[in-house]
């Protein structure tokens, strides 16, 4: 190799490593910054499970697993409008409308005089859960694309610093004692040449 290319190479490397770096700790920030929010997110929706599945289980020990199933209406699909963002070079989106989940008595289609306020009270709280996981969806998406990019940053860095870098500088050295060596032999027939002079 020759030792220009590989003098240009190590400082290009040297300036990918300083710029993997800047990506990195910008990456960090932005998923410190989502994970905030996101965690305050979590044990909403924890909350909301919890409160969801006891009321299931009271609608349950009153109608039983075939009463609610005979109750139970299929949701409607909601319309939910996404816009797609770019963050530090990964694609991500975020929930900009959504149809509401929740309905009215009415809407689900059940008497409460036969229902009774338990299946009511179930089928709001899920719906409610429904719209906690529709939010969370992107926030989730987000943390998890810029965990990932973080992952590949600090694996790139790693590669560039413990094995591109070393490379090309025993590389770098390896052609200097070759150079070396040769002047020194140029050297000696030199004197050589003198000698017989």
């Amino acid at each position: 190799m020759n030792l220009l290319r590989a003098r240009r190479e190590l400082a290009r490397v040297h300036r990918g490593v300083a710029l993997t770096r800047r990506k990195r700790e910008a990456l960090v920030i932005e998923l410190f910054a989502a994970a905030r929010p996101a965690m305050a997110f979590r044990s909403e929706m924890t909350d909301a499970i919890t409160r969801a599945s006891v009321s299931l289980a009271d609608a349950l020990a009153i109608h039983g697993a075939h009463g609610l199933h005979v109750m139970a209406m299929p949701m409607h699909e909601p319309q939910v409008e996404l816009r797609s963002a770019v963050v530090w070079g990964i694609a991500v989106d975020d929930v900009i409308d959504r149809s509401p989940v929740v309905r009215s008595t009415d809407a689900r289609g059940l008497a409460p005089a036969i229902t009774g306020p338990s299946v009511a009270d179930t089928a709001e709280r899920f719906e409610r859960l429904v719209e906690l996981l529709i939010d969370a969806a992107p926030r989730e998406q987000r943390m998890r694309r810029l965990g990932e990019a973080l992952a590949q940053a600090n694996r790139r860095l790693r590669t560039l610093e413990q094995r591109v870098a070393p490379s090309l500088t025993a590389s770098i050295s390896a052609v200097r004692r070759q150079l070396e060596e040769r002047e020194r032999e140029e050297q000696l027939r030199l004197r050589h040449v003198l000698r017989k002079s």
